[in-house]
């Protein structure tokens, strides 16, 4: 321990004091769970400043002076890229009807106006600190409605249920589904793979629970954003997997019947260029806290395109064309990896000109993405998750 200890102090910098010292204070008894957060937007912000140039100069485009012309055309477009991305998948019949891409505003500013779709708040799925969802559906639900876990972003660092993810949720309690918005423990206080542990926590609650608030358990999907889409995909494709849910119940059930990833990171391995190795040192220093080289099991077993398989659930992947915090090459070289070996279906939707975290800044993009995933899901629902395609075509 005592070198380990005299290691750290030798190759340490300035970030890694700083986090520590986030870890430290949110470890505080009484206030410490005030301050957890706080100190995951510092590292947030600490590390994310790397990437700064590359976000403004993708944001550049996004916000210009322009942008506001582009919206009236931009929507039709939008509508024909939907549904060219599902078309091998959802019924021709119910892409035909007439697509209403508007833009309602910022996403994230919406948030507050959203919640009204909150059935209920604060619920446990867990009894660690942290380890609660809220509850998502129609006032007068008539069920058993198909469920959604739903985990929100921010880096492994950040897991606030408080404004990723409400569009969706809303309007899929619209259309008669029960969505649960996952809280998780996050780093630096909680290293990975607690985050995991978390989300296998709650999809096990869902296929246990889902029921008292009107959800079907036989039905149950996932989906998330950034790392929430890195988690979603992971669980998708480890149901059962020891190592993340030894403490649950060995009746427990953590299959999920499809997966939606919105600009989610698939590989924990892979240095060969500046972005991914800038990307596998804040894997080490802040989330994981170990070093590759030592433990390179811990981080391919973390690594979506790792572990696809033959029974891998339906997926759809959406990803801008743009982004610069995950970039594009990510996402293609996953849903490739997914045609090739799963029986199942495989969508894929790459938005032109857009970013990461679209569905917080951009109305119009979110909108349609929402419209898509709706879509997408009351298709595995209804037809059920299993029915297997032909992974060469």
């Amino acid at each position: 321990m005592m070198r380990a200890q005299a290691n750290w102090l030798m190759h340490a910098r300035l970030e890694d004091y700083l986090v520590a010292a986030g870890a430290v204070t949110s470890s505080l008894p009484v206030i410490g769970r005030y301050l957890e957060p706080v100190g995951g937007m510092a590292t947030l912000g600490l590390w994310g400043a790397r990437y700064l140039p590359d976000f403004m100069s993708s944001a550049k485009h996004r916000l210009g002076p322009n942008a506001s012309s582009r919206r009236a055309p931009e929507a039709q477009a939008l509508a024909s890229l939907m549904t060219a991305g599902l078309s091998d998948i959802v019924a021709a019949e119910a892409l035909a009807e007439p697509w209403s891409i508007s833009d309602a505003g910022t996403p994230w500013r919406n948030a507050g106006r959203l919640r009204r779709s909150v059935f209920r708040a604060s619920v446990p799925y867990g009894d660690e600190p942290g380890q609660l969802l809220d509850v998502w559906r129609r006032e007068h639900l008539v069920g058993p409605a198909p469920v959604l876990v739903f985990l929100p972003g921010g880096a492994w660092v950040f897991g606030s249920r408080a404004l990723q993810g409400h569009e969706l949720m809303a309007h899929l309690a619209e259309l008669g589904w029960v969505c649960l918005s996952v809280q998780y423990r996050t780093s630096p206080r909680y290293r990975w793979p607690r985050q995991i542990i978390d989300v296998k926590a709650a999809i096990a609650w869902a296929r246990a629970n889902a029921d008292q608030y009107g959800g079907d358990r036989n039905f149950v999907a996932v989906a998330g954003c950034s790392a929430g889409g890195h988690m979603a995909s992971l669980a998708g494709l480890t149901a059962g997997e020891e190592q993340w849910q030894s403490k649950l119940a060995p009746s427990a059930d953590t299959t999920v019947d499809a997966v939606v990833s919105i600009y989610g990171r698939y590989d924990w391995e892979d240095r060969s260029t500046p972005e991914r190795a800038r990307f596998m040192d804040f894997l080490e220093r802040v989330v994981v806290k170990r070093r590759q080289t030592r433990k390179p099991a811990l981080f391919r077993d973390a690594s979506p395109v790792a572990r696809v398989h033959a029974d891998a659930p339906p997926f759809l992947v959406i990803h801008g064309e743009s982004d610069m915090i995950i970039p594009v090459g990510e996402a293609r070289q996953f849903v490739e990896r997914l045609r090739e070996t799963s029986s199942h279906p495989v969508a894929y939707v790459e938005l032109p000109g857009t970013g990461h975290g679209f569905d917080l800044t951009d109305g119009t993009r979110t909108c349609a993405a929402v419209r898509a995933i709706g879509l997408f899901l009351n298709h595995i629902h209804q037809t059920g998750p299993r029915a297997p395609v032909d992974a060469t075509g």
